[in-house]
């Protein structure tokens, strides 16, 4: 059997109901530097500069922040991804 629930609320609704803090002042002030340090930005070799700076780990830290993701996606919804021994 398979059950499908649809919720339609705001991402804010959201994460009040999950019980996430909200993170829009900190969101905000990224996204404000953010824009302050690609106003600088007249070439394509300055932008590569200023990904490595923000990201020093490149790709390996992207994908260790999705695994963790996943882990903490699996562990909120009760699962463990481990198969369960039979003793």
């Amino acid at each position: 059997m398979k059950i499908t629930i649809e919720i339609d609320c705001t991402p804010e609704e959201a994460r009040s109901f999950m019980g996430l803090p909200d993170v829009s002042a900190a969101n905000n002030v990224y996204v404000e530097n953010l824009t302050k340090a690609m106003q600088g930005v007249s070439s394509p070799d300055q932008l590569q500069q200023y990904a490595s700076a923000l990201a020093p780990m490149g790709q390996m830290g992207m994908k260790l922040f999705q695994n963790f993701v996943e882990g903490s996606m699996k562990a909120a919804s009760g699962g463990s991804g481990r198969k369960k021994s039979s003793d």
